[in-house]
């Protein structure tokens, strides 16, 4: 996909397959919609008035206008002009590419961006369109004998003014490459677990090393990790006949710039598949267990987005990954493991295997004396019944760190919902067995695993992401939604500025 800027003032004029214009509810043109308008003398006024109420998330398709080059005028619904915003016109181009993808065009100019939207900028703005392109341009072809041909539309452009031309440009470069994140992170989730296994993931971490200089990576199989002592880890994986995983993977900018505070580290859980262990899950959705390596998933993107950026910051990935099955081998209720801190855990629910492994992560990632840790999992049904799935549960002891990941997420839209972790919780981790339980019962489940997360952090500043309820969605539609790599991607870039 190439994304560029039309700076043509004359509008009418440019000769393009499909041109997007915006219009508000009740019949309120944008300016663009008014300059086509004017050039067809009130064909576009009088469509509206005849059959289009502007409604979010709508369209009409107007041919042929007279005085118009363009072979379609597309109008986009934008609801009320006093509730235009960001999420809006994000929406709204989305509108106009999944048109322009179903009718199999080559090419389209969208007007949209030049709307102005109360705490955008025509940058932010750009960055949304790509981004909204991008992720209605995916498709999963992989497992089909026969796949769909993929989508004609090649070229995406932003009409704007030639002084602003550059910043548009900006903000579509980012957002191609935030696109680009999340259909990676959208096609690995997809995947089923007998593909993307551990293994398949190490070498996409290579594959990406391969593609990008500034990116660097390493796998650590089981001797390597065994030589490591992540007992908790390793205790999940022994279950599978599948080989565990440890994955680093590096970005370090081709710049002299040096941060004195360290790099960022992003933590990924990654198990590709989850059937709960000898705590075995229900076979309702199960199948939707291979999106249990979601965080893992997220945090390959968010650096495939960032090494396309050549973001002039060190980010460090670090993905633990591993299946969860039942076995002779597998972990059991009331067995007690050893933590790569030294830690002892006892093991209540096998089903709660992710903090397990990600509890060893946490602590590797001392060595790399961080300027900030980000982990990201699916990691409890109990962050999907406190959320839904319109807000990524945020936790974390630090208050800049989390109100920086909270403006990223209004920033790109992927929104996050800081959640408590008052001491009061650590009481329900208490083991007569071990140092700490790795459950703590029915109440504010999504609190509990992230405070038992939270004992293996105290060296650097840290956040969670509880992305149970928004790396996926089930039913009809089940598919990944690469969440949250535009809320990563935008807080790295914040870090840079």
């Amino acid at each position: 996909m190439e994304f560029s800027t039309q700076t043509s003032a004359s509008l009418h004029q440019i000769k393009t397959a499909a041109l997007g214009v915006g219009v508000f509810a009740e019949g309120i043109l944008s300016p663009a919609a008014e300059l086509i308008d004017r050039a067809s003398n009130g064909a576009v006024s009088a469509a509206v008035k005849a059959e289009f109420k502007g409604k979010p998330n709508t369209h009409l398709v107007l041919r042929n206008l007279p005085g118009v080059k363009a072979e379609r005028v597309i109008l986009v619904g934008l609801g009320a002009q006093e509730e235009y915003k960001a999420a809006t016109h994000m929406q709204a181009q989305a509108c106009l590419a999944s048109y322009c993808l179903k009718a199999d065009l080559k090419e389209a100019v969208s007007a949209l961006a030049s709307i102005d939207c109360k705490g955008t900028t025509l940058r932010s703005r750009a960055q949304d369109a790509a981004l909204a392109v991008c992720r209605a341009s995916y498709r999963y072809t992989a497992t089909f004998s026969k796949p769909e041909p993929a989508p004609q539309l090649s070229q995406f452009l932003l009409w704007t003014a030639r002084t602003q031309a550059s910043e548009a440009k900006a903000g579509l470069e980012q957002g191609q490459a935030i696109g680009n994140g999340v259909n990676l992170t959208r096609l690995l989730a997809d995947l089923p677990g007998n593909i993307c296994t551990p293994t398949y993931l190490g070498k996409t971490a290579k594959q990406l090393a391969k593609e990008f200089k500034t990116l660097k990576a390493e796998v650590l199989e089981r001797k390597q990790i065994e030589a490591l002592k992540m007992g908790s880890f390793l205790s999940v994986a022994k279950g599978s006949d599948e080989p565990p995983a440890f994955i680093v993977l590096r970005h370090t900018p081709n710049t002299k710039t040096k941060h004195e505070d360290g790099p960022i580290v992003l933590v990924g859980k990654g198990l590709t598949f989850d059937s709960g262990g000898i705590s075995i899950k229900p076979a309702g959705n199960m199948d939707e267990m291979k999106y249990d390596m979601g965080g893992a998933a997220s945090v390959l993107g968010t650096m495939r987005a960032i090494a396309e950026l050549n973001i002039d910051r060190e980010v460090i990935a670090v993905v633990a990954s591993c299946e969860n099955m039942p076995s002779g081998r597998a972990n059991k209720p009331g067995d007690v493991v050893t933590s790569m801190s030294g830690q002892t855990i006892e093991i209540l629910n096998t089903d709660a295997e992710g903090r397990l492994v990600l509890c060893d992560a946490l602590t590797y990632v001392e060595r790399f004396k961080p300027a900030a840790v980000i982990d990201m999992a699916t990691l409890t049904g109990a962050c999907v019944v406190a959320l839904g799935h319109i807000n990524t549960g945020l936790f974390s002891p630090d208050d800049a760190l989390a109100d920086e990941l909270l403006q990223a997420g209004k920033q790109t839209g992927d929104t996050a919902w800081r959640m408590p972790m008052d001491d009061a919780y650590q009481e329900q981790l208490r083991s007569n067995f071990a140092d700490m339980a790795n459950i703590g019962g029915p109440p504010a489940g999504s609190v509990t695993a992230a405070c038992f997360l939270a004992r293996f952090t105290k060296a650097y500043r840290w956040a969670h992401l509880d992305i149970a309820g928004t790396a996926w969605r089930g039913g009809k539609d089940k598919g990944a939604t690469g969440r949250p790599v535009p809320l990563l991607v935008q807080y790295l870039l914040n870090q840079c500025r």
